[in-house]
């Protein structure tokens, strides 16, 4: 009799040991996110895919001068109107030929301006990347993590080019250089400041130059949500 207690007791056990290890769940432990990733989703990458299309003005002043272009990108269809100098010109980025390549160049060029920490994501397969965790900061001379990235030599609007960008804690760009080639010296070094938010995306809304007569600024921004 007492044996017959004993094995219902050890059966016991068993099915309560059972029962526990079911229970167990085993949770992987989340991957690092690259600095590459932190940098874009500080300035709302996350919320990218749900914008349906994107309207700005690129403005330049340089001393008295003042040029502009206006762009109208929707997003879904991949379809981008421009307006430079009265000059309107509709074309598909999917389908870019000789007519549009210039117009094609010039509306990458003034994106990049704007999106630059989402082109980290996009273009991380064409560019190779280091990170110093303390630089000096070319304008404000402040330290700041430095992200420097090196295109390809080859395909794309600027082969072989550097970009140097410099960002605090919260991974938000504050200042950035350009070098055209690699080259050692930058060609152009602006501030990321007065950033605002447009359905979910952090934009940088004005680039001072270190000279003081040169700036670059975001007009008429609209982002519409699919």
């Amino acid at each position: 009799m007492n044996r017959i207690k004993l094995i219902s007791l050890l059966a016991f056990l068993v099915f309560i040991s059972c029962k526990t290890d079911k229970k167990t769940a085993v949770v992987e432990p989340e991957a690092e996110k690259s600095v590459l990733e932190k940098i874009a989703q500080a300035s709302g990458y996350d919320n990218w895919n749900g914008i349906s299309s994107l309207k700005f003005t690129f403005n330049v002043d340089r001393d008295t001068i003042h040029s502009e272009r206006k762009w109208q990108w929707n997003v879904a269809a991949n379809e981008v109107t421009g307006i430079s100098y009265g000059d309107t010109a509709t074309y598909n980025r999917a389908t870019v030929d000789s007519t549009s390549a210039g117009v094609d160049a010039a509306f990458i060029n003034d994106k990049y301006w704007m999106l630059a920490p989402f082109n980290l994501i996009w273009d991380q397969d064409n560019f190779t990347y280091q990170l110093d965790s303390v630089a000096e900061a070319p304008i404000s001379k402040q330290a700041m993590q430095k992200l420097t990235i090196v295109y390809g030599s080859e395909g794309g609007y600027t082969p072989g080019d550097a970009y140097d960008f410099y960002f605090g804690d919260d991974y938000l760009i504050q200042e950035w250089a350009f070098r055209k080639g690699n080259q050692a010296n930058p060609n152009v070094i602006t501030t990321w400041e007065t950033y605002q938010d447009f359905e979910g995306l952090k934009i940088a809304t004005v680039h001072k130059g270190a000279s003081g007569n040169f700036q670059i600024s975001f007009t008429g921004i609209e982002a519409v949500r699919r």
